[in-house]
């Protein structure tokens, strides 16, 4: 991933008449740095670990308040739940809930992260808008939480993106996502109860909606982006 070899295309270096002499030579784009890269990829590790963080804060406030923050999860419908589309994301239905998604969470997330961490936030925020508000519509009765939709939403993106974009090594990234991830994709489907399926799909749904629509043609495997 190194810099790209710099071509020349002026008059040959051997010429020395007055005009090569006088003018201004050319720099080659800067190479990025193996040590910038090592950089960027602990800044995206801090930035998924912090983000795991606050999911765990947020559940040790609602375990110490009597399990009062699960109101402000999606109630499909309800006017005053609205906000749940913003906020559902965040909370679980205990820690078993959330250690679940700890892993899967990490993994996909650090997997789209590869794209940049502007890509990460766009996918991220399209995943819980799109798909949180297709739960609000369309969900089943109940309260809906956790991050779990935007894992499914990782998944549908990381599924699909070498495929809309057609880039060999984010092919190869979504082959071995489906290797590493397979079993997941059953979570969109009705039966185990206390489980949102509706969640996992409208997630998933909206993984492959940012794939299609926000992925720019030609881009490299990995891109840094504040």
């Amino acid at each position: 991933m190194g810099g790209a070899a710099y071509l020349h295309t002026g008059p040959p270096f051997s010429s020395m008449d007055t005009n090569t002499q006088n003018r201004a030579p050319i720099a080659a784009p800067p190479a990025r740095s193996r040590g910038h890269i090592f950089t960027a990829l602990f800044e995206n590790i801090f930035l998924l670990l912090g983000l795991t963080l606050i999911a765990y804060c947020l559940e040790v406030i609602d375990l110490l308040s009597g399990n009062a923050l699960d109101q402000f999860g999606i109630r499909p419908r309800h006017l005053d739940s609205i906000t749940g589309i913003f906020a559902a994301h965040w909370l679980h239905g205990g820690f078993r809930h959330l250690v679940s998604n700890t892993v899967p969470f990490l993994m996909l997330g650090g997997f789209v992260l590869l794209g940049g961490r502007a890509m990460f936030w766009k996918v991220t925020c399209c995943v819980g808008l799109l798909g949180g508000g297709l739960l609000w519509l369309l969900g089943g009765s109940g309260i809906h939480l956790g991050a779990s939709m935007v894992i499914f939403g990782y998944l549908g993106f990381l599924l699909t993106r070498g495929i809309f974009e057609k880039s060999p090594l984010w092919i190869a990234v979504s082959v071995i996502t489906l290797l590493l991830y397979n079993g997941m994709l059953f979570g969109v489907l009705p039966g185990q109860p206390g489980v949102s399926w509706e969640g996992h799909l409208v997630g998933f749904l909206a993984g492959i909606a940012a794939a299609r629509f926000l992925v720019p043609k030609h881009r490299s495997l990995y891109a840094s982006g504040a």
